[in-house]
């Protein structure tokens, strides 16, 4: 009879574990590179903060691109519609094309440069014959523009809005799944949830400034102005029921909820006072 040493016994259980050893490497090596790590998302499931950060405009120029209208713009730059069309001295109903340079800060040297193109082609007698007309625009803005005759006749067509709003309506029906926050990357309206296809409701009266999908992180967004100091947003949309220019009542189905550039189906609604974000909370009625 043959008798093993220990060091004859130990040799194969050392291999053993050398090829396990390799196998656990390779195992870990494989699920490394499979898996990238998950984008950074707000409680709830909200917009990725990649994307929100994106989707809002610093500096002092901007080109405007395909899609944009000056409320879109304004509203990134957290920047009022009507100091917004002052630093470029632009008058309503703000018509801008893509690739012109806007100015998102006060500029006055260098603004009478970059107004619209269409604008610097048009002679002055064109513009004198077209003045009545915008006036009587900007009154359906909710611009206060003077002469008591043109505000009784613009009232009388229903395209003047109270700068003050009685009554502020939930959008949808839901719980609230994020609330406000003024944090600098924090949500600048609430969350709502629901299910697919739920209506979105207009929260006042107002006018649709802007509705489309060029806010990147919003998704099908609609923007309503309500007027000279309040607009109101409904962002990740399934579907948009309204155009722009369009005048819409308090409680009108304005879109259906979806979870365009969102993570899951939900209402992302905001209020902006005069260009700054507010808490909707604190104007919405009580349920």
């Amino acid at each position: 009879m043959i008798l093993k040493t220990t060091n004859d016994i130990s040799r194969p259980c050392k291999k053993l574990a050398f090829v396990a050893f390799v196998v656990l490497n390779l195992l870990l090596v494989g699920c490394s590179s499979n898996h990238k790590p998950a984008p950074v998302v707000d409680v709830q499931g909200s917009v990725p903060l990649s994307k929100r950060v994106k989707s809002s405009l610093k500096g002092r120029e901007y080109i405007v691109k395909k899609g944009e209208t000056l409320y879109s713009i304004s509203w990134r730059a957290n920047v009022d519609i009507n100091s917004l069309a002052t630093f470029n001295k632009l008058v309503s109903p703000y018509k801008i094309f893509p690739g012109q340079k806007l100015f998102l800060v006060k500029n006055s040297t260098q603004a009478s440069s970059n107004v619209a193109r269409n604008e610097k082609q048009q002679s002055k007698k064109q513009i004198r014959v077209k003045k009545p007309v915008a006036s009587i625009k900007k009154q359906a803005y909710g611009k206060n523009v003077r002469g008591q005759k043109v505000n009784n006749k613009t009232s009388a067509k229903g395209t003047n809005f109270s700068q003050k709003i009685r009554n502020w309506l939930w959008p949808v029906k839901g719980k609230v799944i994020e609330g406000f926050s003024t944090a600098k990357q924090g949500n600048k309206g609430i969350n709502i949830a629901g299910i697919r296809g739920d209506s979105v409701k207009s929260t006042a009266d107002g006018q649709v400034v802007y509705a489309g999908d060029a806010l990147r992180g919003y998704g099908q967004l609609i923007i309503v102005k309500h007027n000279d100091d309040y607009l109101s947003a409904y962002a990740h949309n399934d579907s948009i029921l309204v155009k722009e220019q369009q005048l819409v009542k308090a409680g009108q189905v304005i879109a259906k909820m979806g979870d365009t550039d969102a993570e899951r189906v939900m209402l992302h609604f905001e209020v902006r006072f005069r260009g700054k974000s507010v808490n909707p909370m604190k104007y919405l009625s009580k349920k």
